[in-house]
């Protein structure tokens, strides 16, 4: 593993100021950036404390926070007992699918807020009215919104393979002389 240059460093920082603005605290949005960017792709705790100077056990803490949301997995190598830590492949759409989950419960709960405050003064309600009829929102679209992207990332993974398999197979023609120079000649 060689030293981050300055460059991404800095790029793992403004990571973490985006997350820490969500609530994150700044050593996980370390992490995260990081491991966006790592390479090999998982890194051991200590790898971890070293590029990002830090303390093992605030990359312990860390990774504790940030492996339930499914963004950030621990995986072992045969053979070690270390543990890694990665992005997960499909971390981000387990992360955004988890707070998607929340909506209908958040929706719920300002429901009864507004049975609490049924008989108040519509000022008072005003505020918490507003946020029912976001989540309210949010939970009759983010359905299509979430099948649009699962559509989405099929058909691009379906475009990755298949330009993938074609470069295989143009490299694999180049390589045994079976491309279309070879077929000129053989004319």
């Amino acid at each position: 593993m060689s030293s981050p240059t300055e460059a991404e460093l800095e790029f793992v920082d403004d990571v973490a100021v985006f997350f820490a603005r969500e609530g994150l605290p700044l050593i996980a949005g370390r992490v995260v950036g990081w491991l966006l960017i790592s390479d090999p792709p998982e890194q051991s705790a200590a790898e971890l404390a070293d590029v990002l100077r830090v303390s093992r056990s605030s990359i312990s803490s860390a990774t504790r926070l940030l492996t339930p949301s499914g963004l950030v997995e621990g995986v072992r190598r045969r053979g070690e007992r270390q543990e890694y830590f990665r992005i997960a492949a499909d971390g981000w759409s387990r992360m955004v699918a988890i707070r998607y989950a929340k909506t209908a419960a958040f929706r719920e709960l300002t429901e009864v807020g507004l049975r609490v405050l049924a008989g108040s003064a519509p000022e008072r309600r005003e505020r918490l009215a507003g946020v029912h009829q976001l989540y309210q929102f949010l939970e009759q679209e983010l359905p299509a919104l979430w099948e649009r992207w699962e559509a989405y990332r099929t058909a691009t993974e379906a475009t990755t393979d298949a330009t993938a398999d074609a470069s295989t197979d143009s490299d694999a023609s180049a390589s045994t002389g079976a491309g279309a120079g070879a077929d000129k000649g053989a004319k």
